[in-house]
């Protein structure tokens, strides 16, 4: 019988986090957020904070991508 891989641990290498970003908030911020954990149950916050950072700035890639004809 074949053992099964895990697809956690399958994982092409690319995918690893090798590089640590860290930041500090003021007080409102922390605030703002840890009610914003609580109201919606985010159950983990460094996934949270991850993609709404990489969405952002994809959203502004994506707007700031030349186009062929411009739009006024």
């Amino acid at each position: 019988m074949k053992k099964k891989v895990s697809p956690r641990l399958s994982r092409d290498y690319a995918s690893k986090r090798t590089h640590k970003i860290a930041f500090l908030m003021n007080d409102e911020e922390q605030k703002i957020l840890d009610k914003y954990v609580t109201k919606y149950k985010v159950t983990n916050v460094s996934k949270f904070v991850r993609e709404a950072v990489i969405r952002t700035v994809l959203r502004q890639l994506d707007e700031d991508r030349p186009t062929l004809f411009d739009q006024k």
